[in-house]
């Protein structure tokens, strides 16, 4: 009962056939097969080395740039901040630059009033004697009854003008 079975009979001849073509086989296999095989492993294990890497010099890379980035905007920071500072003092010293301009200017306008009143005052004062002398002439002419020559109309009005005290009409400045 023990080779009953074709198929587990042992049979040399066609043992001998099954070990050459597995023989064969397995070096037309290793000729032709294994080596690409292993060739296409080994490019692939190369390529796999070459990408890690890569991944890793990259992440170095990346470490890198963010640390460049991070200390350029550090010193942007500090760039701003005294660029802020500066801008701060420009316009602190436009702000006096600008007082200081109105305050001459008001100064000079303030002047400029003073001589103008100053100006007008003495205009009306002179206005004032010119109208008290006329009309002290006319007061002459009517009490007297006769009409004065230019010389006599002058002392008269002089005389009238050093009695009068014109000082209330000059400005308190003045005094």
């Amino acid at each position: 009962m023990l080779a009953s079975n074709a198929l587990i009979k042992v049979t040399l001849g066609l043992m001998i056939w099954t070990i050459v073509a597995f023989l064969i086989t397995l070096w037309v296999l290793k000729r032709y097969a294994f080596g690409p095989i292993q060739k296409t492993i080994d490019e692939r294990r190369e390529r796999i080395q070459r990408s890690i890497q890569e991944a890793e010099d990259a992440r170095a890379e990346a470490r890198r740039l963010l640390e460049e980035h991070r200390s350029l905007i550090g010193q942007a920071r500090g760039q701003a901040e005294q660029i802020l500072t500066e801008a701060r003092k420009v316009a602190e010293a436009q702000r006096a630059r600008v007082r200081e301009e109105t305050e001459a200017d008001r100064q000079r306008r303030l002047e400029e009033t003073r001589r103008q009143i100053e100006a007008e005052t003495g205009r009306a004062l002179e206005q004032i004697r010119n109208e008290v002398a006329e009309l002290t002439l006319v007061a002459a002419t009517k009490v007297t009854g006769k009409v004065l020559d230019d010389p006599d109309h002058r002392r008269l009005i002089n005389d009238a003008i050093k009695e009068r005290d014109f000082s209330v009409l000059e400005p308190e400045a003045a005094r």
